[in-house]
């Protein structure tokens, strides 16, 4: 590619050398007007020197203005008689060249040749992880030493930076990366993206960002289909992440079930039972947090009993609930979750459902990583009863393989959205609402600023439409069955619940682990040996897997979140994990500590 640049760069010249001669005379054009559709090039000019770098014209001012439909520019040239200084026209040039939009392109086709390599390579890795230093110096080393002015564009700087940034990262298209609950995306929403990036509409308010909010509206629909809410009362808003998703809507709920906590605080509920929150055992930390954000504490978290599936067990809900009332705690909201961080259980909605409308409480799906079975067919009876519940959160960044954030929160009642932030503010907020403002999700959001995330999820849905999502979404929990099959069938591994989506926890344990440490073993050793097998996995770089603690004792976790995996993957990783295991045991490191 470096070899192309010059002959484009003749080309360019050459084309605006034969524009400029195609161009009437100056006296010929209207006084200061150029049509906008005509080439740039064509107009006066001004060469600046660029350090470095072939000279380059470069316009140096267009003012425009709409004139019969047409949008008309004025040119106004640098008077080259003017008497900037050498280094003043120098810090001009470059600062025009870093926004110039040939150099744009010329960069972005140096980053996806780059990227289409890195997906092409679908060979088995995991994690190349590097000591921090070490990587803040490797960066570091990427850096211009020029700071008082501009620095020259340098093209190998790019392309390190680039390079770094590719090899560094966990290898989300690699059948070996079997870890995280991210994705690697579908290429087209990076190219969504990437136009986000550069036209940057920040879409809190409509005017700030048009089609990312009325596609928001049409997403909002679309997935509406599957939740089951009346079409004319609910209503969508898009946010960064799952946690500001669910303490959102928390808000909502103490709002809409506490009216005077907003403007009084704690003091609205004075002599008061306390504000609690029901959640089960396994909850993602997000919602502890948000509890906590919210001044609720944990200390007023009724911890909810689990099953062996680890789901919320519905027959002990009431009772913990009563119990909760002798402590004189007030639950106003209970928090089920559709496919648990964990281990992907998902809660029996329904049978909750008839407990919150009993007891009056506010009943919220924390959905991040499993509303998107909805999608399917085949998997959305795992979250039967959604329609009952008050508000659901769900991310497309997980099950929807779509750049990271883009987390949805959905409400089955528009005002109670409106009920989660009171601020007035004239600068943002319209008192008198209009058609336009109407679409503006500002008011509904913690995020004044917030990046036009639905468009790369609504690009796909439009182009490729809900069978994309609902066949990859299937293909990943079927070949999670698979591999749970697989487990159960090694005496020396066991499986600790049967996957509900594409999350499989399980350890290593073989029958003569006594024999080989010589005495008992206690949870304790079981515990050690599963951490060390995985850090030792991940430090070599073949496979990328995570752990989690199941009734307090450390597990392996796989997350199915790549179509390229296949049965035989991760037969490979079984025997990854084995041989690690015996060379732990072997050099006695597997009952030390991680």
């Amino acid at each position: 590619m470096p070899g192309r640049r010059p002959l484009r760069r003749t080309l360019r010249r050459g084309a605006r050398a034969a524009c400029a001669e195609r161009a009437p005379p100056e006296k010929e054009v209207p006084s200061g007007l150029i049509s906008r559709t005509a080439s740039l090039c064509c107009g006066p000019a001004k060469s600046l020197p660029s350090p470095g770098r072939a000279h380059r014209t470069i316009h140096v001012g267009y003012t425009g203005a709409f004139q019969g439909g047409t949008l008309v520019t004025e040119s106004r040239s640098s008077d080259p008689g003017s008497e900037q200084s050498d280094s003043t026209s120098d810090r001009s040039g470059l600062l025009l060249e870093a926004f110039d939009p040939q150099q744009f392109r010329e960069n972005s086709e140096t980053a996806l040749a780059k990227l289409e390599k890195h997906l092409s390579d679908i060979s088995i890795r995991g994690l190349e992880l590097i000591e921090p230093l070490r990587l803040t110096q490797a960066a570091r080393a990427l850096m211009t030493t020029e700071h008082d002015k501009i620095a020259a564009f340098d093209e190998e700087r790019l392309a390190g930076i680039i390079d770094l940034y590719v090899r560094t990262g966990i290898q989300v298209h690699s059948p070996g990366y079997m870890g995280r609950q991210f994705s690697g995306v579908v290429p087209l929403a990076g190219v969504i993206d990437f136009v986000s990036s550069v036209v940057n509409q920040p879409s809190s308010f409509y005017e700030a960002g048009q089609l990312p909010n009325a596609v928001e509206r049409i997403m909002a629909d679309e997935l509406n289909r599957f939740i089951g809410w009346d079409p004319e009362r609910f209503t969508m808003i898009t946010t960064s992440g799952g946690s500001l998703a669910n303490l959102t809507a928390l808000l909502a709920a103490r709002n809409e079930k506490l009216p005077g906590y907003w403007s009084q605080g704690g003091s609205a509920v004075r002599g008061q039972p306390r504000p609690a929150i029901a959640v089960g055992a396994d909850v993602h930390y997000s919602v502890a947090r948000a509890a906590g954000v919210l001044g609720i504490g944990d200390a007023q978290l009724v911890r909810l009993p689990l099953n062996r599936q680890q789901q919320i067990c519905p027959g002990e809900v009431r009772a913990a609930l009563e119990a909760a009332e002798r402590q004189n705690l007030k639950v106003f909201c209970m928090v089920a979750s559709a496919g648990s961080t964990s281990v992907g259980a998902f809660d029996p909605i329904d049978e909750l459902a008839d407990v919150a409308a009993e007891k009056g409480i506010w009943l919220h799906i924390d959905g991040a990583h499993g509303a998107s079975l909805l999608v399917s067919d085949t998997l959305r009876d795992r979250l039967r009863g959604v329609e009952r519940a008050d508000s659901l959160t769900w991310d497309a960044h997980k099950m929807m393989f779509v750049p990271a954030p883009c987390t949805m929160l959905f409400y089955r009642n528009k005002e109670t959205a409106l009920s989660a932030f009171r601020q007035k503010a004239s600068y943002v907020f319209d008192e008198e609402p209009d058609v336009y403002t109407a679409y503006d999700s500002g008011g509904k959001n913690f995020e004044c600023t917030k990046r036009p995330m639905i468009m790369t999820l609504w690009a796909l849905w439009a182009i490729y439409g809900r069978a994309l999502f609902a066949e990859k979404i299937e293909y990943l929990c079927q070949l999670t069955e698979e591999a749970y099959g697989v487990v159960r069938a090694e005496p020396d591994f066991e499986a600790l619940h049967r996957p509900e989506a594409n999350i499989l926890c399980f350890r290593y344990h073989p029958v003569d682990l006594e024999n080989r440490l010589g005495r008992r073993v206690g949870k304790k050793d079981v515990h050690h040996l599963q951490i060390a097998i995985r850090n030792r996995i991940k430090f070599e770089g073949n496979f990328f897997i995570s752990k989690v603690n199941v009734d307090g004792v450390a597990a392996l976790r796989v997350v199915m979140m790549n179509h390229q995996i296949t049965g035989e993957h991760f037969r490979m990783l079984l025997s990854e994990i084995r041989r690690t295991a015996r060379e732990l045991l072997d050099g006695e490191e597997g009952t030390e500590k991680a």
